[in-house]
């Protein structure tokens, strides 16, 4: 059964508390356990998209004082940081959706259910959960969207570093078996030298055929994709108006390789 989202009556939140301070409001009301919920590669058009839950112990700020949205911390500090959340964490999960099941339900569609998947996955169920700009339908405990979660409320900006570092590293592992797209550079978004590799080489199955500059490059390839597809109305149009066109904006992705993510995909409670 879906969970009503009853929101606190005026819980006093300490100014003072930073990205702390909603999580400690809510754990003083009793709560908690707060979740943190974000994504990674919502807009990228290949690779996964990866969701992560994150619950965090309360009053362990100080371990966490460089902890923010993943987009704004260097490789460096987001590598450090991913391995402090999976060390004091109360519990994590990290769920990756692969292109096709992104393809198959629409880029949203997935990411609410990874989003579903990712809270059932934790070993303690959330007295509350708090997420990046938006509602979260069908979760089984309260839930209020945070305008730049991400940025301002330090479970989900946990959540945020998971999930992105997992999806750089598996993004860098495929730029092993698809060296011409250059997906340990860029991670699947669609910059310059992304476009170019499309328009030269079309589309390969870890591209999202939902994604018009995907879908107008595999026809112009004359490459068509064995898998259901929901495709946006802004996609087929494109796909029905002409040639690719480069991204205007490039967007700068960092990663590194591992020898597995898979053990992240179920959660669980980190060892002590």
């Amino acid at each position: 059964m879906t969970a009503t989202a009853v929101r606190p009556g005026r819980v006093p939140i300490r100014h003072d508390a930073g990205s702390w301070g909603l999580q400690g409001a809510l754990d003083r009301r009793g709560l908690g356990p707060v979740a943190g919920v974000d994504e990674a590669g919502r807009g990228a058009c290949a690779g996964p998209l990866v969701v992560a839950a994150c619950v965090l112990r309360p009053g362990d700020s100080v371990r966490f004082a460089d902890l923010t949205d993943s987009k704004l911390l260097t490789p460096v500090t987001r590598e450090r940081i991913y391995d402090q959340v999976l060390a004091r964490a109360v519990t994590f999960a990290v769920v990756v959706i692969p292109p096709d099941e992104v393809d198959a339900d629409g880029v949203h569609a997935a990411n609410v259910a990874g989003m579903r998947r990712a809270v059932a996955r934790l070993d303690c169920h959330p007295g509350y959960v708090l997420t990046d700009g938006f509602r979260i339908p069908g979760l089984t405990a309260p839930n209020v969207p945070v305008r730049k979660g991400d940025q301002v409320v330090a479970c989900v900006a946990a959540a945020s570093v998971l999930a992105k570092v997992t999806r750089d590293r598996i993004m860098v592992d495929l730029h092993d078996q698809f060296p011409m797209y250059g997906f340990d550079v860029h991670k699947g978004y669609s910059t310059g030298e992304h476009t170019a590799a499309l328009t030269a080489h079309g589309p390969c199955d870890m591209h999202r055929w939902s994604f018009a500059n995907v879908a107008i490059a595999g026809r112009n390839h004359g490459v068509t994709v064995a898998r259901r597809v929901t495709r946006s109305a802004a996609s087929v149009r494109a796909v029905a108006a002409g040639p690719l066109r480069a991204a205007e904006g490039v967007v700068s992705q960092n990663g590194r390789i591992v020898d597995a993510t898979a053990d992240l995909q179920a959660g669980g409670t980190p060892a002590r």
